[in-house]
């Protein structure tokens, strides 16, 4: 194994994600985050965690929203301070992280935590 100082300028040898050649530091090499279609979160159980990637295609009052991907629509829910400033558009891709939400007699909807408007 190569021996590294700590202030070495060489990215390889400061570890990080994936695969790092001649690294001593180490870092995580694995599968990363799972995006969750719209149609499979709305089937899945209460107070699962999502990420979905996609659009936001409609307000629908309050803070309820249509989310949009390639697999179908989702309802969901996002409080202001989930917005962070960001601007979304319905032709911008955003990545929404949150929690399945089910009551007894409704469709499922994401309580999203945090929205990222992604570049394009």
């Amino acid at each position: 194994m190569k021996n590294v100082s700590p202030d070495s300028d060489s990215a390889t040898n400061m570890g990080g994600f994936g695969p790092q050649p001649n690294s001593a530091v180490g870092g995580f090499e694995g599968p990363g985050l799972v995006i969750t279609s719209a149609k499979d979160a709305a089937a899945m159980r209460d107070d699962a965690y999502v990420t979905l990637r996609g659009n936001i295609v409609q307000h629908l009052g309050k803070d309820k929203y249509l989310f949009q991907d390639a697999s179908g629509t989702i309802k969901v829910e996002i409080d202001n301070d989930k917005w962070l400033g960001q601007v979304v558009e319905p032709g911008d891709a955003v990545e929404l992280h949150g929690e399945i939400e089910k009551e007894w007699f409704s469709d499922a909807e994401v309580d999203v935590e945090r929205v990222i408007k992604l570049q394009q």
